[in-house]
């Protein structure tokens, strides 16, 4: 419609510096620098075992993106090899980038906001399972509630907001209830990583549907598609979805349809694939 705003969107995930593709964010920074977005959205696991030498890598990449960013924290962030550090000072590796650390961006007539679903610590294993608590909900929900009426929200976060995978285990430990209150709300889409492959659903609430889009990888941990990030066109009421990847392979092609439960490739066969079906013959390493 005339004189909506339009902006376009860059939404990266699950970087893995540490095992990081090199042509990728090469490619994807590239591609930053050439389209100038009006944001870029990175929604987590920027390491790969936040190692000190991961994080120095992260932080001069993402530091080096001339464009607004917000950068989400990803379980694979946390503290790995330091416990003490875990629970008492999480996030101290992400201090070179803080001011982008769950940064709200404001664009004309949409906001994007943070939602922390990366816990410390959780009861029950494994920690990198996602988990909205009340604390980190309402934090998000006093920040689109403090946005001008009419705004459009895109929620951003790591883990998808989803309850059961394939095969009915737990995911996102109250991720039905935060799409619930978000889809109460001007919330347009939620961004989220973590699977390492791309989709786009529609979630069902008591409160109505919300759309779910997730990012690839740009790491060489891949599932099922080659490495990959999301371009949001916005064209002031709905998003366009295109799945940028080196091989152009189209975007339909790229994307899940069903939640996994972790990122590593399908081996099972109930387990979601994308049509590509680029599902590597091994496992890719993990160290």
């Amino acid at each position: 419609m005339p004189g909506r705003s339009k902006a376009l969107i860059f939404h990266l995930s699950d970087i893995h510096f540490g095992l990081v593709d090199q042509s990728a964010i090469a490619w994807a920074k590239a591609e930053i620098a050439r389209r100038k977005p009006d944001a870029v959205a990175i929604t987590g696991d920027l390491t790969m075992r936040a190692r000190h030498r991961e994080f120095d890598a992260a932080t001069t990449w993402i530091n080096s993106l001339d464009v607004p960013v917000t950068v989400e924290v990803g379980n694979h962030d946390m503290p790995y090899f330091n416990l003490f550090e875990r629970f008492t000072d999480p996030y101290r590796r992400f201090r070179g980038m803080k001011d982008k650390v769950e940064a709200e961006i404001d664009l004309p007539g949409l906001a994007i906001v943070s939602l922390n679903t990366a816990p410390r610590a959780q009861w029950r294993w494994p920690w990198s399972y996602g988990y909205v608590t009340d604390h980190q909900l309402a934090k998000a929900l006093k920040a689109i509630d403090a946005l001008p009426p009419g705004t459009k929200i895109v929620v951003a976060c790591h883990h998808p907001l989803v309850e059961a995978g394939t095969r009915g285990k737990a995911l996102t430990k109250g991720g039905d209830h935060a799409l619930a209150e978000f889809a109460k709300r001007n919330v347009v889409a939620v961004l989220s990583g973590h699977v390492h492959d791309a989709f786009d659903m529609i979630a069902k609430t008591p409160n109505g549907p919300i759309r779910m889009i997730g990012a690839g990888t740009l790491s060489q941990r891949v599932r099922s598609t080659p490495p990959s990030f999301n371009e949001l066109h916005w064209d002031g009421n709905d998003f366009e979805v295109v799945v940028r990847n080196l091989e152009e392979v189209p975007t339909p092609d790229m994307q899940i349809d069903d939640v996994p439960e972790d990122a590593m490739p399908p081996r099972r066969p109930d387990e979601p694939v994308a049509p590509v079906g680029r599902v590597p013959a091994e496992d890719p390493p993990v160290h």
